[in-house]
């Protein structure tokens, strides 16, 4: 049965006075869109107001996004100060971004790092990857290892060098290896959920006031082919 996110069932991974962050489900919006559902930051702040019993208006800053149906760590910042080196963090590529993929073909090398040239489509939402630059195109590279093999599946360990629009959806589909469940990149058969097995594993970044190092992990969704590889 699909949990749908609230308040009070938040995943927190990690919570002090500048910094939260909340393990995605399959679903939760991080940007309000034209379904009205209730964006994540939404339910981020009434669980907030509601913990520290705080008066008007909760203060939240959106410092990175994940796509509706993936799943996985989100970072939002307490205050501004946070929020603005939070943005230069992440503008700077001064953080690591590990995510895990499930795919059906397993890719042509157990390894290697993929570069492309993502253009986007916003006509449909999409991105392709292209070997070469087109017109409009920017540079996408990731790279990834095998982290398990299943019965039918593989399961990709990825580390993000850029952060394109659908990177990781678009570059696995362009050597063949579409995400479980994408059908918007080729994947023959959609997820129960209506999600996609891409999970944002794990974040590493200097914190933006105490200056200590973090680590941060989600754990996948309580799923069959997620629990094989936990």
């Amino acid at each position: 049965m699909k949990i749908v996110s609230t308040p009070e069932n938040l995943q927190v991974l990690y919570e002090d006075n500048h910094l939260i962050v909340v393990n995605k489900r399959v679903g939760d919006l991080v940007q309000g869109d034209k379904t009205g559902d209730t964006p994540l930051p939404d339910l981020v702040k009434a669980y907030l107001k509601k913990k520290y019993i705080k008066p008007g208006d909760v203060f939240l800053g959106v410092v990175h996004r994940l796509d509706r149906p993936t799943s996985g760590l989100v970072v939002f910042a307490r205050t501004s100060k946070a929020l603005e080196r939070m943005n230069a963090l992440f503008s700077l590529r001064e953080t690591q971004k590990t995510y895990w993929a499930i795919v059906q073909q397993p890719p042509p090398q157990p390894e290697a790092t993929l570069v492309h040239y993502l253009k986007r489509n916003p006509q449909n939402n999409t991105s392709k990857a292209y070997i070469k630059a087109v017109p409009d195109s920017k540079l996408a590279q990731l790279s990834y290892t095998t982290l398990r093999i299943l019965d039918r599946y593989t399961v990709l360990e990825i580390a993000l060098h850029t952060g394109r629009h659908h990177q990781i959806r678009a570059q696995m589909a362009a050597i063949g290896c579409p995400i479980k469940g994408d059908l918007k990149y080729g994947f023959p058969r959609s997820n129960p959920d209506g999600g996609i097995h891409l999970h944002a594993r794990q974040l590493q970044f200097i914190h933006p006031v105490s200056k200590e190092p973090l680590t941060i992990i989600a754990p996948p969704p309580d799923e069959v082919l997620w629990n094989l590889v936990c």
